[in-house]
């Protein structure tokens, strides 16, 4: 059931009485902005942690326990053009309990959250502003710290120089965090609440009418509809891009992104994703076998997918000293499934663990929820389980190799770990 409850703000329940849990999720959905993401970022650890009648952390936390311990928190991520904040909760079903009206207190809580934040005279709580850009500041360094996150935002940054809000990470910076104050977060807040697209899922065994006008009573406003084209397309450079950098660390990371021209929905969907697989995406793929587990060149060694900006990267930890030999043996590796250098039993493998993934997919409830807001943004690519096995299983090593032939080099990123001295 999907419900238009203003222009922009779309309800849609999925009722199932396959969890003993309720799930909601409400996603505020705009275009990716240099200026926004980091904004975005720190809203959403202010909304999390008060709001005017819950001013500090232990209130929320006492007011979820009454609700018999419900779970509820913010996050942001990116998907090809778009921003997303999201706020997450998860309650027990009522039929599970005697006299109970959980999902009626957890819209009541949202609404509180949502509307009534810890503003006072146009600037969030200043004392409880402080702690949260001092905590996001925290956050952001700790990820940089991981040297693995390290050289994978590090090869994102470098592969789109071309896009200044692709190249930077969905959390923001700390150059553009230090600008925000408990005004201009104040702002852009009500910035958010009036502009952005919102999309709020209900999972669960609920009763759709009643869900639906309690989801009613949220005072959200109208704004434009739609956000536009979410996938990115790449500039394909014909020079690749290469930076390396050296730290005092044990073991070197060497991260490569290749551009695929191939995007969710699309024809060579499944091809892809059967290829990466064969290439580095499982235990048993390329990848792992020749390069970590046969030449024992790489302490790891795979591939990842973004099939909404058309990019594939391989993630390596090596011997720096290895950095020219681990380089042409990836290349080799791909060379030979673009000659169809694949055995039958490869094959057949990597399409039954994609379709375990596919059928665990099915009943985990955040993948339920991301896949049933993938079918409302783009309706054209919506497919039932059996035709989404169908295509897979349908898929030919001629048309793998189709796709591995248009894989193309765009950008290399090396840190290379230096031992200490003495």
């Amino acid at each position: 059931m999907s419900v238009k409850l203003a222009k922009g703000v779309n309800l849609h329940i999925l009722p199932t009485k396959k969890y003993k849990t309720v799930r909601i999720l409400i996603r505020f959905n705009t275009l990716l902005d240099r200026r926004t993401i980091t904004k975005r970022t720190l809203l959403s650890s202010l909304l999390e942690t008060n709001s005017l009648n819950y001013p500090d952390q232990t209130q929320i936390s006492e007011r979820l326990a009454e609700m018999y311990g419900a779970s509820f928190g913010f996050n942001v991520n990116k998907k090809g053009n778009l921003h997303w904040l999201n706020l997450s909760m998860s309650i027990v079903n009522d039929n599970y309990l005697n006299q109970s009206h959980v999902l009626e207190e957890a819209v009541a809580f949202i609404k509180e959250i949502l509307f009534a934040p810890h503003i006072v005279e146009g600037h969030f709580d200043q004392e409880t502003f402080d702690r949260e850009k001092e905590n996001t500041g925290a956050y952001i360094e700790s990820v940089m710290e991981d040297k693995q996150a390290y050289a994978a935002l590090s090869l994102q940054n470098l592969y789109f120089d071309e896009s200044d809000a692709q190249k930077i990470p969905s959390f923001g910076t700390l150059e553009d965090l230090k600008k925000e104050t408990s005004r201009t977060i104040a702002d852009y807040y009500y910035e958010m609440m009036a502009k952005d697209q919102i999309d709020i899922f209900i999972l669960g065994d609920v009763e759709e009418e009643m869900t639906a006008k309690l989801i009613a009573e949220l005072p959200f406003t109208e704004r434009e509809a739609g956000v536009g084209e979410v996938f990115y397309h790449h500039t394909i450079d014909n020079v690749i891009k290469e930076r390396s950098e050296r730290e005092e660390l044990a073991q070197s990371k060497l991260n490569i992104a290749y551009d695929t021209n191939v995007f969710y929905g699309e024809a060579s969907y499944f091809a892809l994703q059967v290829f990466n697989g064969l290439f580095g995406g499982f235990p048993h793929s390329k990848l792992f076998m020749n390069v970590r587990e046969k030449e024992n060149l790489a302490y790891y060694a795979s591939s990842s997918l973004d099939t909404f900006r058309g990019m594939l990267t391989v993630q390596t930890g090596i011997d720096g000293k290895n950095r020219e030999k681990v380089l042409h043996l990836i290349a080799k590796e791909l060379e030979n499934i673009r000659k169809g250098e694949v055995s039958e039993e490869e094959l057949q493998q990597t399409k039954a663990m994609l379709k375990n993934q596919y059928l665990l997919s099915l009943d985990n409830a955040g993948s339920v929820l991301e896949g049933a807001y993938m079918d409302f943004l783009l309706p054209e690519t919506v497919l039932e389980p059996e035709e989404w096995l169908r295509r897979l299983e349908a898929v030919t090593l001629k048309e793998i190799q189709k796709v591995a032939n248009q894989v193309k080099m765009q950008a290399i990123f090396f840190l290379e770990g230096e031992q200490k001295n003495g």
